[in-house]
C-alpha cells in the first residue's frame, strides 16, 4: 500500500511536530544508504525463512542532527526542536523491515528524507493537530484533497503530569493519495489505530499516577498559583514520548506496527481487472451473498436454536470453506482437506464421462441441461457431492438448487440436484416421469468390477452406477447445440482439464447471453410468437431442445439484470424512444 503513517504531536513551545513517520519503498533504500549497508541487510534478511525481518539502517546524515544535515535536507533545525518534538536520537540510524514476500521496504524514521514528501506530512500534521479535529478533540477524522493527498488522522491525549492539564496532545495520521481505497479502509484503520493508542495511553498513565503518588502536581501548582506558568516549571516543558511512557524500545514498536499495518491495509483489499460486464454466475453469487448477510444479521439466539437442520449444515459448509491457507494448518481444517480430496472421487466431467459411459452421461447431462430433477442414490455422501459439484458447471449459478443428502425426498421445486440413501423410497410417479433421472449407486459384483481407469481411482472399483429414465434420449437424437459441443471438448484428448473447464466458461456465457435477448423479446416488449420463432431461428436456437433449455437457463438470471431492465422500460425515455 502506497501510503505514509506518521505519529504527530502538539509540542506547547513550537507547535505541530512530526515525531516519527514510516513510509513504503518499492525501490533501493533513499539516499544516504550505502551499498554495504543494503549488502549486509540482504545476507541477513537471506538467512531468516520469510516474512518482514526487521534492522537498523544507517544513513549518512540525518534531518534531526542540526549542524551535520545537510542545509537543503528537509526537517526542523535542531535549534528549532526540543525533547517533546524529537523521537530519534542525534545520529541514530532509524528503522527498515525487508518483506521478502513483496521486495518491499518500510522505513521508518522522524521526516520522509523526499522534499516533497516531507512537505505533505508537515501540511498533514499541521491540519492535523489544528483545524482538522473532531468534536472533543479525540477520535477519528478524515480530511485532504488530491494534492496534498487524504489523510485519516485520529488525535488522542497522553497523560502527563508536568504539562499544562496534565496532559499532551498527539495524533497518528495515515496519508494516501488514493481517496477510495483510504475510505474503505477505514474500519480496518480505525480498529489497529485505535489499538496502538490504546497501549499507548495505558504505559503513559501508569507513569502518570505513579508521579502523582510520590508528588502530586496539583497541590504544588495551588500553592504557586501567582507564579508564571513556563518559569514554575523549571525547564520540564517538554518531555519525550519515551519518558512520558518509560519505554525505551517505544520507537522500535511504533515501526513494526507502523510496518505491520501498512502491510496488513495492503493486503486486505485487492483489485480485479474485469473486462467488460460481470457476469450473470457473478450477479448472482453476490446477491446470494448478500440475501445470506441479511438473514444472518436477523437471526438472534432463540432463532438460531430453531434452525432446521439444513440452514444448519448450510452454514457450517459455508464457514468451512472459508478456511484459508493460513488457518488450514489447523488440524480440524487440514483433515477435512485431505479427507475431501480423497473422498471426492469424481474430478472433472471428463472423468464422470469415461465411469459411467457415453450414453449413460448423455442422458445424465440431457437432464441437467433441461433443468430435470436429478436424484443420486448412494451410501456415500462424499461421492454424492463429488458427483454434483461436477455436475454444477454445466450450469449457471442462478440454476442450481442443491440438497447434498436427505433422508425423504424433496419435490422438484425445492432442487434439481437431490442426494438420498438407500433406503429413501421415491414416489411412483417421479419414477415414471419425463422430467427425473436417477442414478443408482450400487456395490459392484466381482464380474462387473470396473477397469482401473487410473491408479489413483481404486475406490470407483466398488461401484456400479445404473442410470434411469422414463425420458428417451436416443443416441442419435441431436439434442440441445450446447451437450453437443459440451461432449466434442470431452472426447477431445488434446484438450486439458483446465481448457475444458475455459470451454464450458465460455459456452455457458454465450447462452446466457441468447437467454438475456429472449427475455427482454418476450418478457419485456412482449412480442409475439410468430416474432419470438424468428428470433430463435437467428439465436440459431429454435429446435425444441435448445427452446426448453433456454426457458429454464432464463430462471438464472439475476435480480439485478432484470430489475434494471424493468427499470428502463418503465421510464418515460425509454417509452419515447420506442413510440
Amino acid at each position: 500500500m502506497n501510503a505514509i503513517v506518521a505519529l504527530c504531536h502538539f509540542c506547547e513551545l513550537h507547535g505541530p511536530r512530526t515525531l516519527f513517520c514510516t513510509e513504503v519503498l518499492h525501490s533501493p533504500l533513499p539516499q544516504g544508504a550505502s551499498s554495504g549497508d543494503i549488502a549486509g541487510q540482504n545476507e541477513q534478511a537471506e538467512e531468516e525463512e520469510g516474512g518482514i525481518q526487521m534492522s537498523s539502517r544507517i544513513r549518512s546524515h540525518s534531518p534531526a542532527e542540526g549542524a551535520s544535515a545537510d542545509s537543503s535536507s528537509p526537517g526542523p533545525k535542531k535549534s528549532d526542536m526540543c525533547e517533546g518534538c524529537r523521537s530519534l536520537a542525534g545520529g541514530h540510524p532509524g528503522f527498515v523491515s525487508h518483506d521478502k514476500e513483496t521486495s518491499i521496504k518500510y522505513v521508518s524514521h522522524q521526516h520522509p528524507n523526499h522534499p516533497q514528501l516531507f512537505s505533505i506530512v508537515r501540511q498533514a500534521c499541521v491540519r492535523s493537530l489544528s483545524c482538522e479535529v473532531c468534536p472533543g478533540r479525540e477520535g477519528p477524522i478524515f480530511f485532504g484533497d488530491e494534492q496534498h493527498g487524504f489523510v485519516f488522522s485520529h488525535t488522542f491525549f497522553i497523560k502527563d503530569s508536568l504539562a499544562r492539564g496534565f496532559q499532551r496532545w498527539y495524533s497518528i495520521i495515515t496519508i494516501m493519495m488514493d481517496r477510495i481505497y483510504l475510505i474503505n479502509s477505514w474500519p480496518f484503520l480505525l480498529g489497529k489505530i485505535r489499538g496502538i493508542i490504546d497501549e499507548l495511553q495505558g504505559k503513559a498513565l501508569k507513569v502518570f499516577e505513579a508521579e502523582q503518588y510520590g508528588c502530586p502536581q496539583r497541590a504544588q501548582r495551588m500553592n504557586t498559583a501567582f507564579t508564571p506558568f513556563l518559569h514554575q516549571r523549571n525547564g520540564n516543558a517538554a518531555r519525550s514520548l519515551t519518558s512520558l511512557t518509560n519505554d525505551e524500545n517505544l520507537w522500535a514498536c511504533l515501526h513494526t506496527s507502523f510496518a505491520w499495518l501498512l502491510k496488513a491495509c495492503g493486503s486486505r483489499l485487492t483489485e480485479k481487472l474485469l473486462e467488460g460486464a460481470p457476469t450473470e454466475d457473478t450477479l448472482v453469487q453476490m446477491e446470494k451473498l448478500a440475501d445470506l448477510k441479511e438473514e444472518s444479521e436477523g437471526w438472534d439466539g432463540s432463532e438460531e436454536e430453531e434452525k432446521p437442520s439444513s440452514q444448519l449444515d448450510a452454514v457450517e459448509g459455508q464457514e468451512l470453506s472459508k478456511c484459508s491457507p493460513e488457518t488450514s494448518l489447523m488440524p480440524d481444517c487440514s483433515s477435512w482437506n485431505v479427507a475431501h480430496r480423497r473422498l471426492s472421487v469424481f474430478r472433472s466431467l471428463r472423468h464422470m464421462r469415461q465411469v459411467l459411459g457415453a450414453s449413460a452421461f448423455r442422458m445424465l447431462a440431457w437432464h441437467v441441461l433441461m433443468g430435470n430433477q436429478v436424484i443420486w442414490k448412494a451410501r456415500d455422501m462424499d461421492l454424492v457431492q463429488s458427483a454434483f459439484d461436477v455436475l454444477r458447471t454445466m450450469l449457471p449459478v442462478g440454476c442450481v438448487r442443491i440438497i447434498p443428502y436427505s433422508d425423504q425426498y424433496e419435490e422438484a421445486y425445492r432442487c434439481n440436484f437431490l442426494g438420498l440413501s438407500p433406503h429413501v423410497q421415491i414416489p411412483s410417479h417421479i419414477l415414471s416421469s419425463e422430467f427425473a433421472v436417477l442414478v443408482e449407486v450400487r456395490s459392484a459384483t466381482r464380474s462387473s468390477l470396473y477397469p482401473t481407469l487410473f491408479d489413483d481411482e481404486q475406490s470407483l472399483n466398488k461401484y456400479e452406477f445404473v442410470v434411469t429414465s422414463s425420458s428417451p434420449v436416443a443416441a442419435d437424437r441431436v439434442g440441445p447445440t450446447i451437450l453437443n459441443k459440451i461432449e466434442a471438448a470431452l472426447t477431445n484428448q488434446n484438450l486439458s482439464v483446465d481448457v475444458v473447464d475455459q470451454c464450458l466458461v465460455c459456452l455457458k456465457e454465450e447462452w446466457m447471453n441468447k437467454v438475456k435477448v429472449l427475455f427482454k423479446f418476450t418478457k419485456v416488449d412482449s412480442r409475439p410468437k410468430e416474432d419470438t420463432q424468428k428470433l430463435l431461428s437467428i439465436l440459431g436456437a429454435a429446435e425444441e431442445d435448445n427452446v426448453k433449455l433456454l426457458k429454464f437457463w432464463m430462471t438464472g438470471l439475476s435480480k439485478t439484470y432484470k430489475s434494471h431492465l424493468m427499470s428502463t422500460v418503465r421510464s418515460p425515455t425509454s417509452s419515447e424512444s420506442r413510440n
